[in-house]
């Protein structure tokens, strides 16, 4: 009896021993049925065929010291895995894909956003796993997704706003987590992290522009999960269900129509076209970075008319700001006018 017992406790110190951690997630329906995948991409493919992606793997080359504390999941793997997937199922709807990475290698901060502006592309996004602030913790994890600035602040963009919004909730049902307990949806303000600046990516890059921080790396539930090829394709094909849904709901487009003199006053039309009508309580406009209240919306012409005073050798900034009866904003929309007419 005594022998049995030996043997049953030496299988199991070697089973715990050699055996590989848990991973515990669920495979969405369109991963694991080829038809399905198919399908949810041909539905889609019609709204995103013409859009051009940035897409940034966050660290890699001489920068892969975030890892787990078990070093099952080093981040920036994580996060290339992440990118390359992702590449994946864009390019099959039909769109195009531009990485600052697609090796392990050294990119600067400060080149990644100027490669993006660079790059002509429609929008940015940087893929990260995360790290909480105090050492030796390994259970928080969530996920998040930020995009730049507060409402408060001019270079606020309610656009990336949506588009996290988006990403967020599809991303955090695929991973089956939550959005952690400092925002209501799992969406952040870059702000909520450093102040006033935020991260360097989004404040450098031009065109719209979010950072996905999909889990913990330091978590030791996550950090396995991470650190699976098979999990981090579930993660990409989470940011790729929020990016079709984001733009299925529309986007407004503005641009420029007419510029005429009219006594005093010079008018400038610009066009908002969508294929939702546009909420009216959303507009905004601004001259040289000042609210104004001097426009005219025609609902039946989907056009808006701003007036501004004569001037003579000068230029005004304008900026439009309009969404959509989904919520969606347009993107960034900036003009330059000046007294030359016609434009």
């Amino acid at each position: 009896m005594k022998f049995f017992y030996i043997i049953a406790v030496s299988l199991l110190f070697y089973a715990g021993c050699s055996s590989k951690p848990d991973i515990y997630y669920e495979t969405p329906r369109e991963l694991v049925d080829e038809v399905s995948k198919i399908k949810f991409i041909q539905i889609y493919s019609p709204y995103l065929k013409n859009i051009t992606f940035f897409i940034d793997p966050g660290h890699g080359g001489e920068d892969r010291k975030n890892k787990g504390s078990k070093g099952l999941a080093i981040e920036a793997d994580v996060n290339l895995r992440v990118g390359l997937a992702l590449r994946s199922f864009i390019e099959l709807s039909g769109a195009k894909v531009i990485m600052s990475r697609d090796k392990d290698t050294t990119i600067a901060l400060k080149d990644r956003s100027l490669l993006a502006n660079n790059s002509g592309a429609d929008i940015f996004i940087s893929i990260h796993s995360n790290a909480p602030g105090q050492e030796g913790d390994n259970s928080t994890n969530f996920t998040s997704t930020y995009y730049h600035a507060t409402e408060s602040d001019y270079e606020y963009e309610p656009m990336e706003r949506d588009l996290a919004k988006y990403i967020q909730r599809d991303l955090s049902y695929a991973m089956r987590n939550s959005g952690g307990p400092g925002s209501f949806d799992g969406t952040y303000s870059d702000y909520h992290i450093y102040p006033k600046q935020g991260f360097s990516v989004l404040r450098l890059t031009t065109i719209p522009s979010v950072l996905i921080e999909a889990g913990f790396h330091t978590s030791s539930w996550e950090e396995p999960r991470l650190a699976s090829e098979d999990f981090n394709r579930v993660e990409a094909w989470g940011i790729f269900k929020g990016l079709c849904r984001y733009f299925k709901a529309g986007i407004p487009k503005i641009t420029f129509t007419d510029q005429t003199t009219k006594g005093k006053k010079q008018l400038v039309t610009y066009s908002i076209f969508d294929s939702v009508s546009i909420d009216l309580k959303s507009i905004k406009v601004f001259v040289d970075s000042t609210e104004t209240s001097e426009y005219t919306f025609n609902e039946k012409e989907k056009s808006i008319t701003i007036e501004l005073p004569k001037f003579i050798n000068e230029e005004k900034s304008i900026r439009i700001i309009a969404a959509n009866k989904n919520g969606n904003f347009s993107f960034p929309f900036t003009d330059i006018v000046t007294d030359k007419l016609p434009r």
